[in-house]
């Protein structure tokens, strides 16, 4: 799989859906196991993603932006890591509900740091200096 845009996110965000706003929303990063995790284009929400397959998540990303189009933010840390090696990445909008927190973006490829194998240490992510993804 390559790296991909929810399209259920686009569809939302394009037709004014609840829980697209990535400026005011809890943005969120998992480690995801993808041999727990297949991605779907059909997949919308975070309960779409298997709770087995979800290795770390991260607190709220910090010092989101979007410039021209492209959403940026704050390096961060997955905190006392533990589970499964890891060769992915899901960011979603956290509502505090698994059936309404969006999906937005599935990276797989060209991620610095991806595998990772946790060891209950804390994993530093630096975000590609070009943002997370360019609409």
């Amino acid at each position: 799989m390559a790296n991909a845009i929810y399209p259920k996110y686009k569809e939302a965000l394009l037709g004014g859906g609840a829980n697209t706003d990535m400026l005011t929303g809890d943005v969120k990063a998992i480690l995801v196991d993808l041999a727990d995790y297949t991605y779907s284009a059909a997949h919308q929400f975070l309960s779409d993603v298997p709770a087995a397959a979800r290795v770390a998540t991260s607190g709220n990303l910090a010092t989101k932006t979007v410039t021209d189009g492209t959403f940026d933010s704050a390096d961060f840390t997955w905190t006392a890591a533990t589970g499964d090696p890891s060769e992915a990445i899901i960011l979603y909008i956290d509502t505090g509900v698994e059936g309404t927190s969006r999906l937005i973006l599935f990276l797989d490829t060209g991620q610095t740091g991806l595998p990772v194998t946790p060891n209950g240490g804390d994993i530093n992510f630096t975000v590609d200096a070009a943002g997370w993804f360019t609409l």
